[in-house]
């Protein structure tokens, strides 16, 4: 999606992505990739409080480089520093359309609302498993 009204939804991949003690740790492309499928229908469903359609960016670093966006998903593959990219993307954003990052690191939180983005936390896009 591309649509500049879109409210813009980032997703700090490594910070979401280690939120659930899941084995990640393996193999961390593969669970970046499973978090990049399990964000498709928030892509048109939109995130609790925050009606669809959005415009959703993973963003990877690391081992989870390269992986592909999907319908839905736009994944940008960090050349250094995953928090850097996210905030170059939100203060991109800023002031012309409402940014949200999802995240729970909170010197990124305050790079990213210094350039008047919102923060949720991960389990706003990946709640914890049944126990």
């Amino acid at each position: 999606m591309s649509d500049d009204a879109a409210v813009l939804v980032i997703v700090d991949g490594a910070n979401v992505v280690g939120s659930v003690p899941d084995g990640w740790w393996r193999d961390r492309h593969r669970a970046a990739v499973r978090l990049r499928d399990a964000l498709v229908p928030y892509a048109t469903d939109g995130l609790p409080g925050l009606p669809g359609p959005v415009e959703l960016v993973l963003v990877v670093e690391g081992a989870a480089r390269g992986v592909a966006s999907v319908a839905g998903v736009r994944v940008d593959s960090a050349p250094g520093s995953g928090d850097d990219l996210i905030a170059e993307l939100a203060k991109a954003a800023a002031p012309e359309r409402e940014c949200v990052v999802v995240t729970a690191d909170r010197g990124l939180r305050q790079r990213v609302e210094a350039h008047g983005a919102r923060c949720v936390g991960p389990r706003t896009v990946r709640p914890l498993p049944p126990a």
